[in-house]
């Protein structure tokens, strides 16, 4: 499968070591995988932003009529061309996923992934609205990312 994940980073963002191509572009992979989307005959592309607070507040803000900064944003574009499948982009809000990780007791990176997974998947039509959606939603984030050995993300929110 031909994954492009082009990342950018906003300028002035310290994202320390935390961006590794090679694992974001799997994550995508796995999703996916997951999503039973085979494409040996055809390149799939994802742009991933990372920007700060106020960027993604402003994107929250403007497309979903919520003005805070949230972890993912998801964009689909679904733009199909012979051998090409755009997908959309994904916009990651560093700082909130730095701290969610913090507070969630589990590594910058896993979150990362996580997010790169669970904006994915909503790239691909996935949704967690209703409680039959959700549960869709995150068992298809937990194969992927136990795919790509991560602990499942939502075992700490459940036994809290």
């Amino acid at each position: 499968m031909a994954v492009e994940l082009s990342i950018t980073v906003a300028d002035g963002l310290a994202t320390d070591a935390g961006l590794d191509q090679a694992m974001l572009t799997a994550a995508a992979m796995m999703s996916l995988d997951d999503a039973g989307i085979d494409s040996d005959d055809q390149d799939v592309e994802i742009a991933l932003s990372v920007v700060d607070a106020d960027e993604s507040a402003r994107l929250n803000g403007e497309y979903r009529d919520k003005h805070y900064a949230t972890n993912v944003l998801s964009f689909p574009a679904e733009v199909e061309l012979p051998g090409l499948r755009v997908l959309g982009d994904l916009v990651v809000c560093w700082p909130v996923v730095v701290r969610e990780a913090a507070e969630q007791g589990k590594s910058t990176a896993a979150h990362l992934a996580h997010m790169t997974v669970h904006g994915t998947l909503h790239l691909l039509g996935f949704d967690h609205i209703g409680d039959d959606e959700a549960e869709i939603m995150e068992a298809a984030e937990r194969r992927a990312l136990a795919a790509l050995g991560y602990d499942d993300p939502y075992l700490s929110r459940a036994a809290g």
